[in-house]
């Protein structure tokens, strides 16, 4: 028997590699990714955190700046724009004359700052004054003649040193030299106030100013308020009751139909709900049926004065004026046939409790050189405020499109009358009638109160 040669031994078979999971090949990318983002989200806190403290500084900065500033602002605010430019320069020479071995700017820098040094002896002292301004009169027409008085009383118990002072007269100043005062004593200036033209002219505040004869360093000690100088715009008187144009009593009779008021319309049948006072007995037993009365509705008389100002609307400034006047002749004379009264232009509304408070505003009142508003507009914004009126005034220049006047027409109801006083200068003055409005042209204002007279609402 052969020995059998033994076999070997089968090996099992090797487990099969598993198959490469797909998510498992972008682990990496997604970790490198993960890392990535909160990489950026560390840098945009660190920028924020970053951007947080610079803020924080600079707002440090910026108050520790405003706390030296107030400081040394007693220091500081004498030196005048001259007087900076002066020491930058001196600092700016000094500090290249020594790279640049330049003894010539060494010596330009010592000149500049050896003058700021001179001029600081002048701003010391003290003055103890009392300074008044009067003005009269307070109120004029434009072309009358307004004078200024400048009263300067010493309070101080010695004499005081010259000294200058200076008065803003509107858009000039005035310069008074202030000679040595005893104690007690007083010193006066007189002055003029330019008034051809509508304004309020401001004068004030006085201000004594101490200084060195090159103004690189000033003083300024203010003594008074200002003072307002109202310049009126000529006006045409009118007669009473012309302006008006609405000359009843207890009111004016409207269209509206209501049950309750003075004025008697018509009868007509009762209605359940109809009060039994206004019953008309005799009329019901002839008739066989209850029949009560009617009123027309009644009510005082509102005027609304308004001029739109956009500077489209006017040939020139000749033609504002007149129309700034036209507005304040009729604004008086309806104050002071004691008819209620509204008057407003596109940003301002004039006070109407006397003529002086009138006319005291109308000095206000400036052409706007912004795009021009309808005129619809401003005659709407102006009567928001008020009852609807009776009559209804707008005041325009001669550029103004009548089709924007006619608008207005739309803003209240049919019981409001429309009148349109369109000025251009020298024109011929006429009165014509346009839709439901009555146009009134204003060559002059000679001409304003015989127009008035023939207008007929």
């Amino acid at each position: 028997m052969t020995a059998g040669i033994d076999a070997p031994a089968s090996t099992p078979p090797e487990p099969a590699a598993p198959a490469p999971d797909p998510r498992a090949r972008t682990a990496p990318g997604r970790a490198s990714a993960t890392r990535t983002s909160q990489t950026g989200i560390a840098l945009r806190s660190a920028g924020r955190s970053l951007a947080g403290s610079a803020r924080s500084l600079a707002a440090g900065l910026h108050r520790a700046g405003r706390a030296v500033g107030g400081f040394a602002a007693p220091v500081t605010g004498v030196i005048s724009p001259v007087g900076w430019l002066v020491l930058a320069a001196g600092v700016v020479a000094l500090a290249l004359a020594w790279p640049l071995g330049w003894i010539e700017l060494a010596f330009v820098g010592a000149t500049l700052l050896a003058a700021l040094l001179v001029a600081v002896p002048f701003v010391f002292g003290r003055m103890a004054y009392r300074v008044g301004i009067e003005l009269q009169p307070r109120r004029v027409v434009a072309g009358e003649r307004a004078l200024g008085r400048l009263v300067v009383r010493n309070v101080g118990d010695g004499t005081s040193v010259p000294s200058q002072l200076e008065l803003p007269v509107g858009s000039g100043l005035a310069e008074f030299v202030i000679p040595a005062i005893p104690a007690g004593g007083e010193h006066e200036e007189l002055f003029a106030v330019p008034t051809q033209r509508r304004a309020v002219i401001v004068a004030g505040p006085a201000a004594s100013v101490r200084g060195d004869q090159l103004g690189l360093i000033r003083r300024e000690v203010r003594w008074t308020d200002p003072v307002e100088l109202f310049v009126h715009p000529v006006t045409a008187r009118l007669k009473p009751s012309a302006a008006g144009l609405v000359r009843d009593l207890e009111g004016e009779v409207t269209k509206t139909i209501t049950d309750n008021d003075i004025s008697f319309h018509a009868l007509r049948a009762y209605e359940p709900g109809d009060a039994l006072r206004n019953v008309h007995w005799r009329t019901s037993a002839r008739t066989g049926r209850l029949m009560v009365r009617q009123y027309e509705e009644t009510r005082r008389s509102q005027l609304l004065l308004v001029q739109p100002t956009s500077a489209e609307h006017y040939a020139s400034e000749e033609e504002f004026e007149l129309a700034v006047s036209v507005l304040a002749s009729l604004g008086v004379q309806v104050i002071r046939d004691a008819t209620r009264l509204a008057v407003a232009t596109d940003r301002l509304r004039l006070g109407t409790a006397t003529p002086t408070a009138l006319l005291d505003d109308t000095c206000r009142i400036a052409p706007l050189e912004d795009a021009a508003a309808p005129v619809r507009d401003v005659v709407r914004e102006a009567g928001r405020r008020i009852p609807a009126p009776s009559v209804l005034v707008v005041v325009g220049g001669s550029r103004a499109p009548l089709a924007e006047f006619r608008a207005a027409e739309t803003v209240f109801g049919s019981d409001t009358q429309v009148i349109v006083f369109r000025t251009e200068v020298g024109a011929a003055s006429r009165i014509a009638r346009v839709g439901e409005s009555t146009i009134v042209t204003v060559g002059s204002l000679d001409e304003l109160s015989r127009l008035v007279r023939r207008v007929r609402p």
